[in-house]
């Protein structure tokens, strides 16, 4: 397969098929905007990307009191924790629209016993985060925790005292892998393409993960071809899981939107912060669209490569090839990019994604294509293999139409890197459900590869 670069080239986020029928039947256009009934003693409803700001506002206003907040699905509400029973905070908060909540545990204890957790369990295979539903720090160990090390976590836990931490077990194990199917490839290693991006200089350029920047230099969209991108800055491990790549050919338009699959695109519109409680839907090539909700905010997680903080937790289920694929929401808010997990699409699991707002203001980028302007980029000019902006998912697809994807629309295969991950880039070539696909000019597919095997 060759690709030219030309001027009227698009490099749109083409991810693989569709295949979760539930998922694109959910993924329609026009979502519910925020309403107020006028009393401000009675909660509002909000859209799940509008919690975020209400919720910082409210952070700032009621200082200590403030314990976390998160996003009540099932009645659209805005829920913030406070401690103490004082009725100047919760009048604050009501007049906001929002909903008070008595919790235990103050947002400053809460980290006092995260970095607890730091200095004195911060073993590979283990995870954590704080759960404003329950007001404590979920602790996750995987498979990989056992005898001494199972035991150290598990005292830590304990010492941290009633009702502060819960710790399970997961049956995964928590690993980057770059691997899977529409995908990016340098130095032997496959990665996804996350959001297209204009960079701080206006040139073209994508967000993926971190761990994939520090694998390659160079990335290719076609296995071993000739390179169309180079990294330009990556992080990981360390604060974050993210790396800005630049095109090689200064005239790539890289467009705003994310491909659903036979056809279909939604458009990203901004970058949003996540909010606990919030549906979110992930992208990847080995699983198609998978829908979830954010379970945890700040989270630590202690890969075998490194400990990586500031991560977003869900409960999407994703599989090895689906990492890097975009996390969005329904109304075309980009919210992260795939760092990790683990478990599968039958048992369920954890996954672990990059905000893109924090990738972006540390890399210096904005969302879309510098001439429509950050959160407005590829408006127009939507060529084959695109749905044209703001193209929502059709509800009506049989499951048979959406198992074969964007995957099937030019049927170029592609050789499966099983396990060639960011510090491993070994993996054994094997067949792959996916396949690297050119939608007549569309440029860059997405789609592969870091979250972990059962």
């Amino acid at each position: 397969m060759s690709h030219k670069r030309i001027p009227k080239r698009k490099a749109a986020i083409a991810v693989g098929g569709v295949a979760a029928l539930g998922a694109a039947a959910l993924l329609l256009p026009n979502a519910n905007a925020s309403q107020s009934n006028g009393d401000d003693a009675t909660p509002r409803t909000f859209k799940s990307t509008d919690v975020s700001d209400v919720a910082s506002m409210l952070a700032s206003q009621l200082g200590d009191a403030f314990a976390g907040s998160y996003y009540d699905a099932s009645n659209k509400q805005l829920v913030i924790n406070i401690v103490g029973n004082n009725s100047n905070v919760v009048n604050q908060i009501e007049k906001a629209g929002a909903v008070a909540h008595q919790v235990q545990n103050s947002t400053s204890e809460l980290q006092a016993a995260a970095k607890t957790l730091k200095a004195d369990a911060t073993v590979p295979g283990t995870a954590w985060s704080v759960d404003p539903k329950t007001n404590e720090i979920r602790v996750t160990a995987d498979s990989t925790v056992t005898g001494t090390k199972w035991d150290t976590v598990e005292s830590t836990v304990k010492g941290l005292g009633s009702g502060v931490a819960t710790l399970k077990k997961s049956a995964g194990t928590f690993k980057t892998f770059v691997d899977g199917g529409d995908a990016i490839f340098g130095g032997g290693a496959r990665c996804s393409l996350g959001f297209n991006v204009t960079a701080g200089d206006g040139s073209p350029a994508f967000l993926t993960a971190g761990h994939c920047g520090v694998a390659a230099a160079k990335w290719s969209d076609a296995q071993d071809g000739a390179p169309i991108a180079t990294v330009d800055q990556a992080t990981f491990p360390g604060n974050g899981d993210f790396a800005l790549v630049k095109y090689d050919d200064p005239n790539t338009q890289a467009n705003s939107v994310v491909n659903v699959g036979n056809g279909q695109t939604v458009q990203i519109n901004q970058a949003a912060d996540a909010a606990v409680g919030q549906q979110v839907f992930r992208m990847g090539s080995t699983t198609g669209l998978n829908d979830g909700n954010v379970t945890g905010l700040d989270a630590t997680v202690n890969y075998p490569e490194g400990t990586v903080t500031g991560l977003i937790q869900t409960d999407v289920c994703a599989e090895p090839g689906d990492s890097g694929g975009s996390l969005f929401t329904q109304d075309g808010s980009a919210i992260g990019l795939t760092s990790g997990g683990s478990g599968d699409c039958t048992v369920g699991g954890e996954t672990f994604f990059q905000p893109v707002t924090t990738a972006l203001q540390a890399v210096g980028a904005t969302l879309g294509a510098g001439d429509a302007g950050a959160g407005d980029a590829g408006a127009g000019d939507a060529g084959a293999g695109d749905a044209g902006a703001g193209g929502a998912v059709d509800p009506s697809a049989s499951a048979s139409d959406a198992a074969g994807g964007a995957g099937d629309q030019a049927g170029a295969g592609a050789d499966d890197q099983a396990g060639a991950g960011a510090a491993d880039q070994n993996g054994a070539a094997g067949d792959q459900n996916g396949a690297v696909h050119d939608q007549s000019g569309a440029g860059m597919d997405d789609g592969s590869g870091v979250v972990t095997t059962p």
